[in-house]
């Protein structure tokens, strides 16, 4: 089976997206597959491509077995709504047209992850030309988000990209949704339950593992006392995390002598959060630049507590993010800021303590709780990590993907 695989972002670009595309990419390889990967040329969240790939209309290479095709897209550090669009519309115009001449099939089918949805116009253009199936996956139901925080609210852009995002659920044979509020929606919609299936984000539970050592030089290296009580946030700083909360509840811990918070990432908030920072003169609070994944097992040694927030929406009742898993893979116990689905697999797992969103009083009260019970903490750490293992490996959700896609790639045949 050969898979035409597009995701706009793929390593070496950091972030969730990114891992899961290349580690599903990586275990239909492992499986005996071919898969070609068609992404953007590395520029993510910075908006700032790299010297090495400038000048080109396209690059070819190979990561750990998975062909990569990197297409230019016109980046931007200034994110407005029309950077925003000549960035998603490049990339699709270019993944169409590399997909159609230069990607070396033939191929099954294509696998189309979104959002950006624009990746899910340029799977239903080149399965049309490719005459080959398309399944396409949803990690966020767009442009509904996209209109929830703001990002998206001229009526007739959201007009369009509602008929785009139906276009895909009606001609896709099969559509991977990473949540079972996804899936809920979805089938409110109208979208029918056997063409549906449901595989969940997760953690790499071989790479991610709880490193003492290395975690101990993570600290030695950025002044952080063998006896803090740190307390970590790793991801994208964007407009959906509300970071804000985080830098509010360490305002209110100030006085704190163990008490840190350490901040990991970009993102097209993170200048606004240096200056509330500043502003705030928070001496509590360290903020990183994007780190590479492999470091990331390392970073998370070096914490006490994992910080994982979402703002007030609606919208997030449905959401899973995969730092969850990552952090309890490194058995960290969850400050998780996000209600709905995620706060029930927190529970389940019984793997750290729910903090109401926004609420930065409530996260600084639970900081001190854990800080207080360290042998606690480090039990529901303990937890996440076999909830994990047993319910949420990347490894066997990449089998269960493969079987999915080889069943839709003999359907056709």
């Amino acid at each position: 089976m050969h898979v035409l695989y597009l995701s706009q972002y793929f390593p070496p670009e950091v972030g969730a997206t990114q891992t899961r595309a290349y580690e599903m990419a990586r275990g239909l390889v492992q499986a005996g597959h071919r898969v070609t990967v068609i992404a953007e040329v590395p520029n993510h969240p910075s908006g700032i491509v790299p010297p090495a790939f400038r000048g080109r209309w396209y690059w070819r290479d190979v990561l750990d077995g998975v062909d990569v095709l990197r297409v230019w897209v016109k980046a931007s550090p200034v994110k407005t709504f029309r950077t925003r669009m000549a960035f998603y519309l490049s990339y699709m115009a270019n993944a169409v047209l590399v997909g159609a001449l230069r990607a070396r099939g033939p191929f099954d089918l294509v696998y189309a992850t979104s959002p950006p949805l624009f990746v899910g116009a340029a799977g239903l253009a080149l399965s049309r030309l490719e005459g080959i199936p398309l399944v396409f996956e949803v990690r966020d139901l767009w442009p509904e988000s996209a209109v929830a925080l703001g990002e998206l609210r001229h009526p007739r852009a959201i007009a369009w990209a509602g008929h785009l995002e139906e276009m895909c659920y009606n001609r896709a044979v099969r559509v991977v949704v990473v949540t079972e509020g996804i899936r809920r929606r979805l089938l409110e919609r109208g979208i029918p339950a056997e063409k549906l299936a449901l595989i969940p984000n997760g953690a790499n539970t071989d790479l991610f593992r709880r490193q003492p050592t290395l975690g101990a030089q993570f600290r030695a290296a950025h002044g952080l006392a063998p006896e803090a009580f740190v307390a970590v946030y790793a991801g994208i700083h964007g407009i959906a995390q509300g970071l804000e909360t985080v830098l509010q509840a360490a305002d209110r811990l100030r006085n704190e002598a163990r008490v840190r918070f350490v901040l990991v990432g970009e993102g097209p908030v993170k200048a606004d959060l240096l200056r509330l920072r500043d502003q705030l003169r928070l001496d509590n609070v360290l903020m990183l630049p994007e780190q590479p994944r492999e470091a990331m097992p390392a970073v998370l040694s070096a914490a006490d507590a994992a910080v994982v927030p979402l703002r007030k929406l609606e919208l997030f009742q449905g959401a899973l993010p995969s730092k969850m898993f990552d952090a309890w893979a490194c058995e960290l116990p969850l400050l998780l800021s996000i209600d709905g689905e995620a706060r029930q697999v927190l529970e389940a797992a019984d793997g750290g303590l729910y903090v109401p969103p926004e609420d930065p009083d409530a996260l600084a009260q639970a900081v001190l709780t854990l800080a207080a019970r360290p042998d606690r903490g480090r039990g529901l750490g303990v937890n996440g990590r076999r909830y994990t293992e047993q319910r949420y490996s990347r490894q066997a959700q990449a089998q269960q993907l493969e079987r999915l896609l080889r069943e839709v790639a003999q359907g056709a045949r």
